[in-house]
């Protein structure tokens, strides 16, 4: 896994900018730590930050071939296999790396190389010969690329960040993100919280020549249930799944350095240690995060699961005042308002693992794509089905009244009712994407200032995602997790634990694995009020009965409790200050009741208070540009944010900002 980056002049008679180029690629210096290169030639320039996992000694890039010069960032998995048929091809190889693979691929099959390629990719190739400049991005979307297209030129960039060093004024926040990001706490689709820079989806291509400008592909996308399928027993799909999990496990874990695991203690990192262990030599590497709450803690299932293959476990535990005090710079890792508290602990994680492995396989992906979300799922989909009883039952005029009187409920008992039927439509935009943001539409329409940004539809990229997939809900809502809640969460995986130079790698995202699972009828993944039960089939007999049946806990961060507490002065700094409010993104008055309603006890607004902490972080570093060191959280909660120039920033692990 590495950093890449690239500058593309639209006019032939100019020369790239080498030093702003060695400027964006050393922005990504905790990318790739082991290793920088650069070329340049003309209108094209690319560079790449190293970190080394392949063919440690031949892996340098950029790397050309035949006229082709290609920067790759994350890992092909089938190189092997592909560089025995590339050479029945003819084509002569001089390096181990999987990295030539793709070049080989690209002189062999041209923009078709994306599909012969497994693994998790981002990678760019000039071709000299067809003047051509050509980007991919993996399948499910594992590593992340970004671009700008500007009135004489193109950049892209692993990161955001590098992309930044250029005059601020090119790259203004954009307004237009808002009602996503406050609904879903991220933003789906290309569009990112910048004007003019924009993320290549997964699945995509995007190719420039003079000749045909830029054009971009979908190579690849999820999978739906064909009406016609003729069904398999369960007893069929679960050797399927078997199978196919022992496959991607192996596969992933091919390396010259040592390989890790980040275990939880839930099924699926456990799922995953179980097979991964009789794979490799020796115990494996296993690593755990936890808090000091003990509601919020799960390492004691970590420890039994680790315990029973026999791994060498290591765990960290993480208290407020750490995990406060990191937020700043782990703002400026992202990119982006830190959508989910669990990238502080998994930031953390990353930082212990890096000491004792290069490489970690993690469990993402596997809640998406075995229905495994309790309430996200099984709940909403239980919702759908009572609601179109009722709705059918029940007149109108009489279902306004009851939804009415509902809601008048003390604070302790609506809460539950607004989430079902009873109060909700059940259409997918209302029991589904509504009913699970963080902000809910009446709650966006009071708090949002400008009337431009209360019109416009945070859930317009999901619902077309949803209703592609056909009518059977718990597939629907799996279709459209995986390509917009999922890449969220493959982000924040990418960046937290690139920022310790460490390479995650995601078994359950293995595009094979992800087909198969995706053609299998929804009601195989679910068994009465069991989640993953296909999963569970499948990895029965290896792992402890207490953690097989256990309900799923994820990274519980009290976040609630603490802004309630100690921590009430950063909803002070970052939600009510004065500097806060002059944004003018939000109504005071709504900001302030949101604030005192959570501070009371009498409503939990702790996700709502988390994003707006985050925003306004993110804006003070970004377009503010203050130093995110100097953004931080002591002991006694004192805030202390000091202006200091944007063209300052940075050290050797955290790059530059221009």
């Amino acid at each position: 896994m590495c950093g890449i980056v690239g500058l593309l002049s639209f006019d032939s008679r100019d020369s790239v900018d080498q030093q702003r180029l060695v400027a964006m690629r050393d922005t990504l210096y905790h990318r790739g730590p082991d290793g920088a290169g650069l070329m340049t030639a003309g209108r094209i320039g690319l560079a790449h930050r190293r970190l080394s996992i392949i063919d440690l000694v031949g892996g340098h890039q950029p790397m050309a071939s035949n006229g082709a010069w290609v920067v790759s960032n994350g890992e092909i998995y089938n190189f092997r296999a592909l560089r025995s048929q590339l050479e029945s091809m003819g084509y002569v190889f001089t390096t181990q790396s999987d990295t030539e693979v793709i070049l080989g691929a690209w002189e062999m099959f041209g923009e078709n190389c994306v599909d012969h390629l497994d693994g998790m990719f981002a990678f760019a190739i000039w071709d000299t010969s067809l003047e051509k400049l050509f980007l991919a991005r993996d399948r499910l979307g594992i590593k992340p690329l970004y671009y700008s297209i500007g009135e004489n030129e193109f950049s892209f960039a692993s990161e955001i960040k590098a992309l930044l060093c250029q005059p601020t004024s090119a790259h203004a926040f954009s307004h237009k993100a808002l009602p996503e990001y406050l609904a879903n706490r991220y933003v789906a689709g290309a569009d990112t919280f910048f004007d003019g820079i924009r993320k290549l989806l997964p699945g995509h291509s995007l190719s420039w020549s003079k000749e045909d400008g830029f054009r971009e592909r979908r190579y690849w996308q999820p999978p739906v249930i064909p009406k016609d399928r003729e069904e398999a027993s369960r007893s069929d799909y679960t050797a399927q799944v078997a199978e196919g999990l022992e496959a991607a496990v192996r596969s992933h874990l091919v390396s010259d350095v040592p390989v890790g695991l980040f275990l939880s203690g839930g099924l699926d990192s456990s799922a995953l240690a179980a097979i991964m262990a009789p794979m490799v030599d020796g115990p494996i590497q296993t690593f755990s995060v936890g808090f000091s709450e003990t509601a919020a803690n799960e390492l004691h299932y970590a420890r039994l699961m680790a315990e029973a293959i026999g791994a060498e476990h290591r765990e960290i535990t993480v208290t407020p005042d750490e995990f406060f005090a990191a937020l700043p710079g782990l703002i400026w890792q992202e990119d982006e308002p830190i959508a989910f508290t669990s990238s502080i602990p998994l930031q953390k994680l990353s930082r212990l693992a890096a000491k004792h492995v290069k490489v970690v396989l993690t469990g993402e992906g596997a809640d998406e794509l075995f229905i495994g979300y309790d309430y996200r799922y099984r709940v909403t989909a239980m919702n759908r089905k009572l609601g179109g009883y009722y709705e059918t039952a029940i007149p109108g005029s009489l279902r306004k009244r009851i939804c009415t009187a509902l809601q008048a409920l003390p604070p302790s008992l609506s809460r539950y009712a607004e989430r079902t039927f009873l109060t909700q439509g059940t259409a997918p935009r209302d029991i589904f994407f509504e009913n699970f943001s963080v902000f809910r539409g009446p709650h966006r329409q009071r708090l949002l200032q400008d009337p431009a940004d209360r019109m416009l539809d945070p859930h317009a990229t999901g619902l077309e995602h949803y209703l592609a997939a056909g009518e059977d809900a718990l597939q629907s809502m799996s279709h459209a997790d995986l390509q917009t809640y999922l890449v969220e969460l493959l982000m924040k995986q990418d960046q937290m634990s690139m920022s310790a130079s460490i390479e995650s790698r995601v078994p359950f995202l293995d595009h094979h694995l992800v087909e198969l699972v995706s053609r299998i009828p929804s009601r195989f993944k679910m068994r009465g009020w069991q989640t993953k039960a296909l999963l569970r089939d499948a990895v029965r007999d290896r792992i402890p009965s207490s953690i097989l049946g256990r309900k799923k806990m994820g990274f519980p961060v009290p976040i609630s409790e603490w802004l309630r507490g100690d921590f009430w002065p950063i909803v002070e700094e970052f939600v009510l200050s004065q500097r806060s409010i002059e944004r003018g993104h939000f109504r005071p008055k709504a900001v302030r009741e949101l604030a005192m309603e959570h501070k009371s006890g009498r409503k939990d607004h702790g996700e709502r208070l988390w994003l707006l902490i985050n925003l306004e972080m993110w804006r003070r570093i970004f377009t503010d540009g203050v130093d995110p060191a100097r953004i931080y959280v002591d002991t006694h909660c004192e805030i202390k944010s000091d202006p200091k120039p944007v063209e300052t920033l940075g050290t050797p692990s955290m790059g530059v900002i221009q």
